[in-house]
């Protein structure tokens, strides 16, 4: 299968790695990557790419997929600069953030074989999660092609209507940011009680991690592992009383869907041709 990435930034990267740790060849890849450094940091890290450093006929015809990841305020201008030769491809996957399925169509010349994907960081270490949707028009054996490449660095959550992927956005597009911030929180929490960061900070990540862990291998739901290790009476019930009084998980449950408001939003805007 032969790609073509429009944008070679970290998460680009990310996906090639996963698909050549799968088994893809580099030489099946071609890139086109404006900045300069990071055209050398691709060639450094995947012997066999060569990037362009613009648009070319010969990067884009006949790709079987054309994979679009740039930032989403260039995504206009980007796929404009490649639409006289995109006809051919076989499919086209977008991983911008907001960028609509009609949208990119409009500006790629009604090219109607469009798969979006939103991935989050962690793909960047092959644990991401990404929501997909693919246009109706999408032929399944497409659709098939461009789920693998998010695949190869994580799960894949389909979405039955694009509307949905603003709200996996706010869930686990923003999500790793939500994770940070608690993070932040437990080692503040550990140095104000006395700890030293490099403990402080051991104390957090490999709590997060646990928690993680077991979470995972149990088939109990959140707030039931929740209760199994809150005791009434006892020192995690006087913790988690401190964050009900706060209304600490209102506040988070409306934080995400602000986040899912605002991915609608930008997706209003980032759409219009003025």
């Amino acid at each position: 299968m032969s790609f073509t990435f429009i944008g070679g930034g970290n998460m680009a990267s990310a996906l090639i790695g996963g698909l050549i740790a799968r088994g893809s060849r580099a030489d099946a890849f071609r890139v086109i990557e404006p900045a300069a450094e990071q055209r050398a940091k691709l060639a450094s890290r995947f012997a066999g790419i060569v990037p362009s450093e613009s648009p070319r006929r010969e990067a884009v015809e006949g790709a079987e997929v054309v994979v679009f990841a740039v930032k989403p305020q260039n995504m206009r201008d980007a796929a404009r600069a490649i639409a006289p030769w995109v006809a051919q491809a076989g499919v086209v996957l977008s991983i911008a953030a907001g960028i609509r399925t009609v949208d990119l169509s409009r500006w790629l010349g009604g090219y109607p074989r469009i798969v979006r994907a939103m991935p989050n960081t962690p793909a960047l270490v092959g644990a991401g999660i990404s929501g997909v949707y693919a246009m109706p028009s999408v032929p399944a054996s497409a659709r098939e092609a461009a789920v693998a490449i998010v695949a190869a660095c994580g799960e894949v959550v389909a979405c039955d209507r694009e509307e949905e992927l603003d709200l996996i956005t706010g869930v686990s597009g923003s999500g790793p940011a939500y994770v940070f911030y608690f993070l932040e929180g437990l080692e503040q929490a550990a140095l104000d009680l006395g700890f030293d960061a490099a403990r402080a900070r051991k104390l957090a990540y490999a709590t997060f991690a646990g928690a993680m862990k077991l979470a995972r291998q149990s088939d109990e739901s959140p707030d039931r592992l929740r209760a199994n290790v809150t005791s009434k009476g006892g020192t995690t019930a006087r913790a988690i009383e401190s964050l009900e009084a706060a209304h600490v998980k209102d506040a988070f449950v409306a934080a995400v869907k602000a986040a899912a408001a605002r991915a609608r939003e930008l997706g209003d805007a980032l759409g219009r041709d003025d």
